[in-house]
């Protein structure tokens, strides 16, 4: 059942993983979340002005540093999104990762904060739209729908790194496509989206 696919995907998986962590003394999600909240904090309000690792450390609150900073992003990272896609080693997962494989840390950042930034539609999505009578083209224009919708709420995060969208909806297309569109033409086909929800073209 799609709806049943659709709530154990790699991305979604690893973020109930990482966020679903309680701990209060080792809780990498949370040093995360740290991170993320200061790249989309200064996309919003510094919007043109090129994203550093040191403009991140400074912007995190309470208090952020170059050490932790690249135990979130960087190719060394801890608990990297893109190491769970090639781990799960099927093509549409390896595809995925290769388009989000990423040799600058602070894009890498940027992805990860589109997947958690996404995720409050994500979960609506899944717990109040899509039902298992749906046919998967409603789905999926429920899918772009909700694309859209966090587009334009998160304009500048959106357009960041050529509107590229959460790589969490990316591979929910894939899915609801049922093996007949590459993740590659999904990606394409959600940055369209964007774009035409930032008011890019």
């Amino acid at each position: 059942m799609i709806t049943q696919d659709l709530r154990h995907t790699v991305t979604g998986d690893w973020h109930t993983r990482l966020a679903g962590n309680r701990s209060p003394r080792r809780n990498h999600w949370q040093t995360k979340i740290i991170y993320f909240r200061a790249a989309a904090e200064l996309l919003a309000t510094r919007p043109g002005t090129p994203l550093t690792w040191k403009s991140i450390v400074a912007a995190a609150r309470p208090h952020g540093c170059r050490s932790t900073f690249y135990e979130v992003a960087g190719s060394h990272a801890r608990h990297r999104m893109i190491d769970d896609l090639i781990a799960d080693g099927r093509p549409d997962s390896v595809q995925l990762a290769l388009r989000y494989l990423r040799t600058d840390p602070v894009e890498q950042l940027i992805d990860e904060t589109k997947v958690w930034s996404y995720w409050p539609h994500r979960q609506h999505l899944l717990t109040r739209v899509l039902t298992p009578d749906m046919a998967p083209a409603a789905m999926a224009a429920a899918l772009t729908e909700s694309v859209a919708a966090w587009g334009r709420r998160n304009e500048h995060l959106a357009a960041a790194i050529n509107h590229t969208p959460p790589a969490c909806a990316v591979e929910d297309l894939t899915v609801l496509h049922q093996g007949r569109l590459a993740a590659v033409r999904a990606a394409a086909q959600l940055t369209d989206v964007l774009r035409h929800a930032t008011g890019a073209r």
